[in-house]
């Protein structure tokens, strides 16, 4: 065999796989041996449209198998283009088929063109889901704080999966639930002894509106006991309030101090005028000798008015001796 018919036959050979891999002749078989009619032009047609005749042949008969009239090749080439996930449609729309859920294929390919698993949502209708809430703290009316830790079961609600809010929300909202249950209860003890109270009153709430899910039921899974945050909140407002009355004495004493300082600058200042004064009396009898208004005399007998105010004064204020013997004498008595 020479080159010529060695290269020859590679080309057909290629030509023939090329063939094959545009027109999926076995492909085209197969569906057509499950009742799944579909042209090889259409099939050529989506290589050309770089769309996987494989996936759409597949899907198009696991739902032919399923009794999905409504499964279309055109709608799975659309979603396809259009960046959906067609395999997690279609076994979505089986599902929902199955389990007598109203689900079509245009709200299964809006909810999985929303960003949400279609397929996964499905099987949560079916069977729901638990979800752990993180520790939830609230304060009782007596003031002590308890912690609690609820189990939340809920059901996708397929309606409103596009727009509809999640779990995040949900978890949230639960929380807020149970911290005005708790908070509205007069005694921690009544908590602790009925925690079913907290369910009831959260699930009448009515907390899964707007949510892409369906609360099925809200279940304490524990409940501990935390601070004494009324007492704790009593010891912080004593503290403030006496750090508000030591600032309060200590500014009257500062207030004090400076009426105090102030009263003897005063005193000082009399004393001096006094001094001043008497200063001047030495300089006013001499002026009154020179000047002939008063005699030796009157100066003598206003010396003598002097002395005899002293030794009165002497007379009525006692040594301290004469205060002692007083006070002995008193005590005897």
């Amino acid at each position: 065999m020479g080159i010529i018919e060695i290269i020859a036959l590679a080309l057909l050979g290629v030509l023939i796989l090329l063939f094959f891999y545009y027109v999926p002749f076995l492909l085209w078989l197969s569906a057509k041996v499950t009742g799944v009619h579909i042209s090889l032009l259409q099939l050529f047609l989506m290589r050309i449209r770089k769309v996987p005749p494989h996936t759409i042949v597949a899907c198009m008969i696991e739902a032919h198998k399923a009794d999905l009239k409504e499964v279309t090749r055109d709608g799975l080439e659309a979603h396809y283009l259009a960046g959906g996930h067609i395999e997690s449609v279609t076994h979505a729309l089986v599902s929902a088929s199955k389990a007598n859920i109203d689900l079509t294929f245009k709200m299964a390919t809006a909810i999985d063109l929303a960003g949400r698993d279609v397929f996964e949502a499905v099987q949560m209708s079916v069977n729901p889901k638990v979800i752990d809430t993180p520790p939830v703290t609230a304060v009782a009316i007596d003031g002590i704080q308890l912690i609690a830790k609820a189990r939340v079961t809920v059901r996708a609600n397929i309606k409103q999966l596009v727009g509809g809010a999640g779990e995040e929300t949900v978890l949230a909202r639960v929380g807020e639930g149970i911290v005005s249950s708790i908070g509205s209860a007069l005694s921690h003890k009544s908590v602790l002894e009925n925690p079913d109270t907290i369910s009831k009153v959260v699930l009448k709430k009515g907390l899964d509106a707007g949510t892409a899910f369906e609360i099925l039921s809200i279940d304490i899974a524990d409940i501990d006991i935390g601070k004494n945050i009324g007492a704790q909140l009593q010891m912080d407002q004593a503290e403030a309030d006496k750090n508000i009355a030591q600032a309060k004495a200590e500014e009257r004493r500062a207030m004090a101090v400076a009426l105090e300082q102030e009263m003897k600058a005063k005193t000082q200042e009399q004393r001096a005028k006094v001094i001043e004064a008497e200063a001047e009396v030495p300089k006013a009898i001499a002026e009154a000798f020179r000047s002939g208004n008063l005699g030796i005399m009157d100066y003598y007998r206003i010396k003598n008015i002097e002395a005899d105010t002293s030794m009165r004064e002497s007379i009525a204020k006692p040594t301290t001796s004469k205060k002692s013997e007083i006070i002995g004498e008193k005590k005897k008595k």
